[in-house]
């Protein structure tokens, strides 16, 4: 039998606290860009997702990829550089998420046109995404984005995206932060266009009959326009609605394929700067 070492007695064995606060700054440091991400991003950012599960979920993510990560020298997380490379990381995750939160807005705008063109704006209630009042039909486009967007598996896709940018962002690695700024910017007008988009075929048609109303009430001036006209808009509106499921459904799948791809190459364009 070995002789032990008195020096040993009482202590266990494995990793010295050295080591382990090590192991937990490199943990700590590789969850930031993911727990950014998550906290920016659609669906994972939301209201209705508790901030417990979502560090939970943040660690879950960590413990399976940090130790395929690239981690920069501990000297250098030990220094003041250590402040800038942590500023960059909480960058890079917060532009991912907000960037698809900005481009998931479009269903919200096109839900909000469509609902005033209608004349469904007064019914309207509390977003809990976001604590705001919002027309009811806004809100049903962003659940129907929201469960398409599960159902095609965009959440993962958007997860591997993130994953993947520690192979071509390492930590520590120089990025240009004005792609960042400038695709948050594009991002914008390419939300106004999408939801254009998305809210023409319905907001056109139904301009049409609101110009066919008023044409008859003209007219015709025994005929009120709010016993005839806005019945005729309600149910016009309805039928519109319950035609353009379908289409509406391809439209957001070529939105999300867009908005995935916007994503990826900004933090391509992020790593070549």
């Amino acid at each position: 039998m070995l002789p032990l070492d008195p020096s040993s007695y009482g202590a266990l064995p494995g990793i010295g606290m050295q080591g382990i606060m090590d192991l937990m700054l490199q943990f700590f440091t590789v969850s930031l860009r993911i727990g950014a991400f998550l906290l920016a991003a659609p669906f994972f950012g939301s209201r209705m997702v508790p901030l417990p599960i979502r560090i939970v979920f943040t660690m879950a993510l960590t413990l399976f990829i940090f130790q395929l990560v690239p981690y920069p020298d501990l000297e250098v997380m030990t220094s003041t550089r250590a402040i800038g490379i942590i500023w960059q990381e909480i960058s890079l995750g917060l532009s991912a998420g907000l960037v698809l939160t900005i481009l998931f807005s479009a269903a919200t705008i096109a839900g909000e046109q469509i609902a005033t063109t209608a004349g469904l704006s007064f019914a309207a209630q509390v977003d809990p995404n976001t604590g705001a009042s919002s027309p009811v039909l806004a809100q049903i486009f962003m659940l129907f984005l929201t469960t398409l967007f599960l159902s095609v598996n965009g959440h993962l896709v958007a997860l591997n995206i993130i994953i993947s940018s520690y192979q071509l962002i390492p930590i520590g690695a120089p990025i240009a932060f004005s792609v960042l700024v400038q695709t948050g910017i594009d991002a914008v007008g390419v939300m106004f266009a999408k939801g254009a988009i998305l809210m023409l075929p319905v907001s056109g048609i139904l301009l049409m009959v609101n110009i066919a109303i008023g044409a008859i009430t003209k007219s015709a001036p025994q005929l009120s326009l709010f016993s005839f006209g806005f019945p005729l808009t309600l149910m016009t509106s309805f039928v519109l609605v319950y035609l353009y499921v379908y289409p509406l459904a391809a439209a957001m799948q070529d939105m999300l394929d867009s908005t995935l791809q916007i994503m990826d190459v900004m933090l391509q364009g992020a790593a070549n700067g």
